[in-house]
């Protein structure tokens, strides 16, 4: 893979920002290419979306992107149903 592409582990590292805030992949665009210095944001349909930055690394990315979406008023969920401690 391409450095400037993003590849699925970059999707899994952002699903994992995204998912505990519980915002439907369905409404979220991630731009193919990395370009820096990334963006969050959400247009006026109310799609995220998000540009992954060229340098650093998507960990790095990772927390910024998760201070961006509570900073848009985004919440993480206490919890969201998917695990259950019964078994």
């Amino acid at each position: 893979m391409p450095e400037g592409i993003i590849g699925m582990h970059d999707m899994e590292v952002i699903y994992q920002v995204t998912d505990p805030f519980g915002i439907d992949r369905e409404t979220i665009t991630v731009e193919l290419s990395k370009e820096d210095p990334g963006a969050v944001g959400r247009n006026a349909r109310g799609i995220l979306e998000i540009t992954v930055p060229e340098s650093g690394t998507i960990e790095e990315f990772a927390a910024r992107l998760q201070a961006e979406l509570a900073a848009m008023g985004y919440t993480a969920r206490e919890g969201d149903g998917e695990e259950d401690e019964d078994g």
